[in-house]
């Protein structure tokens, strides 16, 4: 018979309480370099874009020639006389009626710029888009095609301007010269016929779109989930359904910020037709962003009623930007 002595088992250790991390206050040195990089960015914003936005908003409801003070008194106040510069005065919402009722350029260039987008929307973003499709497949020399087709979003578009300037010159042109129309007796004026300067601008204009738009898709083709294109083929789906039914919902944040982006670049178009009009209006060439132009700083100087054009772009672009912070926010909180 053999005796077995107890086991005894160790005491365990006593829970050690961990030291909180005691969290170390800003000195003055770091609140002063805090409040520089977030008060320096705020003042720049504030100054380039805030207190134009709100002072063109204002000069909206005023007549004023840039010439002398601005009183928020009504022009009634101020009588004309001859060799005097009357002062910007209150004139209420007649700037609103005008660009709405009277002023001739409003309309064509509000139809224009529908059809800027519209050409965007149909043409330089499927563009765009296929080119995305067709580099993400990993063919081969994809990187040197990528740089290519980027390569006109590098440019400037006053030097996009230039650019195509000589490929529509009416004698010696790219395109009269290849067809035959670089003689005088049978002319073709791209840029100066009102009926071809538009759609002329809007090929140039698609030709760097089109490589923006390639860019974002490009990224968003990146982000989806390869299990989702595998699961697709094996349940039997072929290429064009796998892109349509699978890969394109996916990229939907990818699809709002393309539509931001499109709607905003089809609104601000103003350098290509600035570069071809030398800064002269020309007919089929009307324009938003060039009406305002041409009022704000044109012989005429009307700067209440070009600020008056301004706020109506402004709000026109408000529209896609809030929709995409709405679905942007919306996303946010179904996570």
């Amino acid at each position: 018979m053999t005796l077995t002595t107890p086991r005894t088992t160790a005491p365990a250790p006593a829970h050690t309480p961990r030291r909180r991390r005691r969290l170390r206050s800003l000195t003055r040195r770091d609140a002063a370099v805090a409040a520089a990089m977030l008060g320096v960015p705020l003042l720049l914003d504030a100054a380039f874009i805030w207190f134009p936005a709100l002072a063109s908003v204002l000069l909206s409801f005023t007549k004023w020639t840039g010439v002398g003070p601005v009183k928020l008194q009504p022009c009634s106040d101020f009588p004309s006389a001859p060799g005097i510069a009357q002062p910007g005065c209150l004139i209420g919402t007649k700037n609103y009626a005008q660009a709405f009722t009277n002023y001739p350029d409003f309309w064509p260039a509000v139809r224009h710029n529908a059809i800027w987008l519209g050409v965007f929307i149909v043409f330089a973003t499927p563009l765009g888009m296929l080119f995305a499709v067709v580099l993400d497949r990993g063919i081969r020399g994809s990187r040197l095609y990528q740089s290519v087709l980027f390569l006109p979003v590098m440019l400037s578009l006053a030097l996009i301007g230039i650019i195509w300037e000589l490929v529509y010159s009416p004698n010696f042109g790219l395109i009269n010269t290849l067809t035959g129309h670089n003689h005088n007796d049978n002319l073709i004026d791209w840029l100066g016929d009102p009926s071809l300067n538009l759609w002329a601008l809007l090929v140039e204009a698609s030709w760097r779109q089109a490589p923006y738009v390639m860019v974002l898709y490009l990224a968003g083709l990146k982000a989806v989930d390869p299990a989702l294109r595998e699961a697709a083929v094996v349940d039997g789906a072929n290429g064009w359904q796998t892109f349509w039914r699978v890969v394109f919902p996916a990229m939907r944040p990818i699809n709002i910020v393309v539509l931001v982006v499109t709607v905003i670049e089809s609104l601000r178009a103003f350098d290509l037709v600035y570069i071809t009009s030398n800064g002269n209006p020309l007919r089929g060439l009307e324009l938003l962003s060039v009406a305002v132009t041409q009022n704000i700083v044109g012989e005429t100087q009307r700067i209440g009623f070009g600020s008056t054009l301004g706020v109506v772009l402004l709000v026109i672009s408000l529209i896609p930007i809030s929709l995409f912070l709405w679905q942007a926010f919306r996303r946010e909180e179904q996570r």
